[in-house]
């Protein structure tokens, strides 16, 4: 007798649809892969990149009408979401620029200042995230606000992080090529 529900659905059933995926999460896979290289670029290159962080803020703004535009049933709704979305990000953009007024920019420096306007923009972004109900927004909001303290731990533990990926190597490394030798080896018979 043939099972009419077998234990193992089709396979077709579990594979993932890479393009059907991309499609759908594409602004959010965008900003978060602008986000996560601001940081990265930051971290690294340690020199502060707050123009990058006030052009992205508009962009996250587009990306968040973006997504609840097919959400919004009529005309009033559209202009609404609009509406909202340009008065949260226009005060994110204040804010931003206020750290840049000549006597607040005088009591912090270049990596304070880019630390602060990092952390504007994580807060700007999860909260218009919690506002549209669109938690992949509140996710890149996250992402941004981690990036804040790892871009300062990693500012201060450059010379560890470089120490521990030396002894992990030295550790390492041995066991490598001791398998490459014993694998070059002619078995005996």
């Amino acid at each position: 007798m043939v099972d009419p529900q077998p234990d193992n659905p089709a396979p077709d059933a579990w594979r993932f649809n890479t393009r059907a995926f991309l499609v759908r999460e594409w602004p959010y896979l965008l900003v978060l892969i602008l986000a996560i290289f601001g940081v990265a670029y930051t971290s690294f290159s340690k020199t502060p990149i707050t123009t990058y962080w006030i052009v992205l803020a508009p962009f996250i703004g587009l990306i968040c009408v973006i997504a609840r535009w097919r959400d919004a049933e009529n005309r009033e709704q559209r202009l609404r979401l609009i509406w909202t979305q340009a008065l949260h990000w226009a005060a994110v953009l204040v804010a931003m620029h206020l750290m840049f007024v000549a006597d607040v920019s005088r009591m912090m420096n270049a990596d304070a200042s880019a630390l602060a306007t990092l952390t504007v923009l994580a807060l700007g972004t999860f909260t218009a995230g919690v506002h549209i109900a669109a938690w992949r927004i509140c996710v890149v909001g996250i992402v941004l606000a981690l990036g804040v303290p790892a871009i300062a731990w990693l500012e201060q533990s450059t010379l560890l992080l470089l120490l521990i990926a030396v002894v992990v190597v030295a550790v390492i490394a041995p066991f490598f090529w001791h398998h490459k030798r014993s694998a070059q080896r002619p078995a005996a018979s």
